[in-house]
């Protein structure tokens, strides 16, 4: 297993021990005041929490209690027995109201789930036969197939079981209810109560069934967005309706959309691990407990596998629950593992003497309180003090009173949700370097799209590549006028550069605020720029003065190359139009790109403290890993030094052939399609060169000239004094700029250093691999909307920005102008101080804010239907 073998919590503390080692424990519920447990003997005891002594035991079933469940708003407990038969009780009284019994009957075999759906008023059961079926408790549904009981009795009458309910065969006897067949285990009291009260019974339909659901037992069952007390689930912002999952021997879960008519499948999740036991949810993720002793996380918005977690290989785990962001396994061996939203284990204990073959959590007597009650196979229901997650995974939860500030009449809600949320976005550490924080990525992603969606955005996911993290993509719907809206797309990205403590004053994942600025890993690159212009769009809807659509696209891997970004870019970028329901049609929608006028983006920094900046160009790169080898193992100098061509040798040689005297790039041809500096490059020049105090052709050099760089020199083996390496291997990497081809310069580089190792006439082998590659950008400063843009920037800071280049590289965003035919333009919101990927990472709080205001402005002008039509 990856994640992490040591716990850092303590095992809880055992409250109580409840039960008899005589019962299995098969099933478990709780509400407020009560636990309910399913054994084998028949019977739901009831214990109380307050004093944990039996309270009364519910009768009525023949056969043992598989599965529970609560309906919260009606009060009701459901149970599903091994014996065919489900029952519906009170818990206000601890009577039965209801009988239910399965479509075939004895053709159902167990009913070994349950769920219940309050949004429908329908309960869904998992049978042994493999089907799926299900039952309406609404008004109109209730008042079909009522039949109520003849027997004058409050205990139900059940239907004769033909072999159950059986006699030998010698006795020549009909089956009849009064056959005991099951040993020592009295059949259901037949007396009266006090109340008198009838129960009435209902047949499911054969409408009501999906025979083969599965192509095994249905075991588990789960509705999402999730409604139990042991999670912190808020329901879904895309608004979908309830969902239901299946789990099942077939190795697989089932995602099925919930309707009136009965559940409709829509994607089906392959496990590959064995019989899935057991299922829990958490927002849009789903955990799957399977025989094997693996637990699948899969995503539901995109539907795809997120972590395998290991907890122990070849036990089964039987049982799931969840606490805000942890999980709990309950496996066959007796032992309880918690695991962390990291997926590590965090606590681990044996639980019981016996299989743990349930779960639930559930409030405590005291006050914010939560216990883990457990039930297993020697009889026992143990209850755990447990003890919550002092801080609240906040991927899941956006605190509301937050945003009910963009209602407010003035600005200063809008600021501290800005400030408000960074603080958190920043605290998940979505390192996309670092196999270690996959999982963050993710969470940010679903974190960032949460946000979005809370701001007032459409939002959604789009998977890239295979364990890739994916693009959030998200618009924000601007009202309608008589000319078609103009659709900007701002482009950016919620993964960082990892932040090793050493250089940090405070914790790179804790925003601190001090003199003025905020600290933090992500600050500046890229978080802090995302947030300010989604809460300038909530400001303008809050306005009601919103003109266009403003899409967000936002990666999470612009730090290491933008894997599978322009793939999914391509997929997602025109509109899909459907000729399915409204609900699909909304979601296609919601999930594509559609046209785009011009994009945006801020990922840069000033040119100094001030005045502001804006910025046009970007360098473009080739990065080239170079290889030399001897195809021998590494060698002793002492002993082979002189008799071999050394790779390291060959490789100076061979880095030395790329420079000349003048330390220009001596590969042929290179310098020749660059674009000449203008007059007006030239007395632009002069000004910055004013402003900073650099000379005008040093900052030229950084931002308009070609440039090459040797980054490292690996080599293999210890790498010490008196080792030959059989292999060297360099980072090369060249700068190009207007108007370079990136692939001819590709092709060059290549072809120089195999021409110049030739001549060297070497032994040793040459490979030279372009590992990535980003083509230059260049705004166009009479573009009608670049002039916007630095229109509002001088409305906003009085004075008139610095038109600046930029000698790094952004691949996305020639790649972005090439696929929708349109010009991007970039507002930097940092300052040259602001040390993004260094230790101490900042942002200057006015220049968040003003920032804020800068894009408010510019999207006004962008409404106004002039400049659509000039630009046009």
């Amino acid at each position: 297993s990856v994640s992490k073998p040591v716990p850092s919590l303590p095992s809880p503390l055992l409250i109580h021990s409840l039960g008899d080692e005589n019962r299995s424990v098969l099933s478990l519920v709780a509400d407020a005041e009560h636990i309910y447990a399913g054994g084998q003997c028949q019977d739901i005891s009831v214990w109380s929490k307050e004093t944990c002594t039996l309270k009364t035991s519910l009768r009525g079933h023949t056969g043992s209690i598989l599965a529970l469940e609560f309906a919260e708003e009606k009060r009701w407990l459901f149970s599903a027995s091994g014996r065919l038969i489900h029952q519906i009780w009170s818990t206000a009284n601890f009577e039965q109201i209801y009988i239910l019994y399965p479509y075939l009957e004895t053709g159902a075999g167990d009913l070994f789930s349950l769920a219940w759906n309050s949004s429908f008023q329908i309960i869904y059961i998992g049978c042994q036969n493999t089907s799926l079926q299900w039952f309406g408790f609404s008004e109109d549904q209730i008042g079909q197939q009522i039949r109520e009981t003849s027997s004058g009795v409050s205990t139900p009458t059940r239907k004769v079981h033909k072999f159950f309910d059986s006699y030998p065969q010698y006795t020549h006897k009909p089956a009849d209810r009064f056959a005991n067949n099951f040993g020592s285990l009295s059949p259901p009291s037949l007396e009266r109560d006090t109340s008198g009260n009838l129960a009435l019974a209902f047949d499911i339909p054969a409408s009501n069934v999906i025979d083969s659901a599965h192509y095994g037992y249905v075991y588990c069952m789960a509705i999402v967005p999730s409604s139990g007390t042991d999670t912190n689930n808020i329901h879904s912002e895309s608004g979908r309706y309830d969902q239901l999952l299946t789990g099942s021997g077939d190795e697989t879960v089932k995602l099925w959309d919930c309707v009136l008519s009965g559940p409709k499948l829509l994607h089906t999740f392959e496990c590959s691990h064995g019989a899935v036991l057991s299922l829990a949810v958490r927002s849009d993720t789903v955990f799957a407990g399977c025989q094997d002793g693996y637990v699948k996380v899969f995503d539901l918005e995109t539907k795809t596998l997120v972590r395998t977690i290991i907890v122990q290989e070849n036990v089964d785990i039987l049982s799931l629950s969840m606490i805000h962001s942890d999980l709990f396994t309950c496996s066959a061996n007796g032992q309880v593992q918690r695991w962390s939203p990291s997926f590590n284990c965090t606590s681990s204990w044996k639980a019981h003497d016996g299989i743990v073959l349930s779960s639930v959590i559930t409030q405590s007597t005291e006050a914010n309180g939560f216990v883990l009650v457990t039930g297993a196979n020697d009889g026992f229901v143990k209850i755990w003090d447990m003890a919550v997650p002092l801080e609240v995974n906040n991927n899941e939860m956006f605190i509301e009173h937050t945003f009910a500030h963009l209602n407010g009449d003035d600005d200063h809600g809008v600021y501290d949700t800005l400030t408000y949320a960074l603080s958190t976005f920043v605290s998940i550490p979505s390192v996309s370097s670092d196999p270690l924080h996959r999982e963050d990525c993710r969470q940010a992603a679903i974190w960032l799209k949460k946000c979005l969606h809370q701001l007032g955005a459409e939002s959604a996911l789009l998977p890239t590549c295979e364990m890739g993290n994916p693009l959030v993509l998200a618009t924000f719907q601007g009202t309608q006028g008589e000319q078609p809206k103009p659709r900007i797309l701002f482009y950016g990205h919620y993964d960082v550069v990892s932040a090793p403590r050493d250089g940090w004053n405070s914790d790179p994942f804790t925003v601190l605020g001090r003199n003025g600025y905020l600290y933090g890993r992500g600050v500046t690159d890229n978080k802090g720029p995302i947030l300010a212009i989604a809460c300038a769009a909530a400001e303008l809807l809050r306005r009601r003065a919103l003109g266009v659509d403003l899409v967000f696209l936002i990666e999470g891997e612009e730090e290491v190359g933008s894997t599978g970004f322009v793939d999914t870019v391509r997929k997602h970028k025109v509109f899909l139009y459907t000729l399915f329901s409204c609900c699909a049609a909304a979601y296609s929608h919601q999930a594509q790109i559609g046209r785009i006028d011009a994009i945006l983006l801020s990922n840069s920094t000033w040119i100094t403290e001030y005045p502001p900046c804006i910025t046009y160009g970007l360098r473009g790169v080739v990065h080239a890993m170079v290889a030399i080898s001897n195809g021998a193992p590494d060698q002793h100098s002492g002993v082979e030094g002189g008799a071999v061509v050394e790779p390291m040798l060959d490789m100076i040689r061979l880095l030395a052939t790329l420079t000349d005297s003048q330390k220009k790039v001596a590969i042929p041809r290179f310098y020749e399609s660059v674009r000449q500096q203008t007059e007006d490059e030239k007395q632009l020049y002069a000004l910055l060169s004013q402003v900073t105090g650099s000379p005008g052709s040093v900052l030229s050099s950084r931002w308009r000239e070609p440039s090459l760089t040797v980054h490292n020199l690996v080599v293999s083996g210890p790498g010490n004094s008196t080792v030959i390496p059989g292999t060297v291997t360099a980072q090369v990497s060249l700068r190009i700029v207007p108007d370079q081809d990136l692939e001819s310069v590709s092709r060059s580089l290549v072809s120089h250093l195999q021409a110049s190792f030739n001549s060297i006439q070497s032994p040793n082998a040459l490979s030279v691999t372009i590992e990535r590659t980003a083509d230059w950008w260049l705004g166009d400063l009479d573009d009608p909307l670049f002039i916007a843009l630095e229109s509002a920037i001088h409305e906003e800071w009085g004075v008139q920005p610095l038109r600046i280049r930029e000698g790094g590289s952004i691949p996305s965003i020639p790649n972005l102008e090439k696929e929708f035919g349109c010009r991007a333009l970039h507002l930097p919101l940092g300052q040259s101080m602001d040390r993004a990927h260094l230790p101490n990472e900042r942002i200057s709080l006015a220049n968040l804010r003003r920032g804020k205001s800068v894009v408010e402005r510019f999207l006004a002008k962008v409404a106004n239907a002039d400049v659509l039509c000039v630009r046009r």
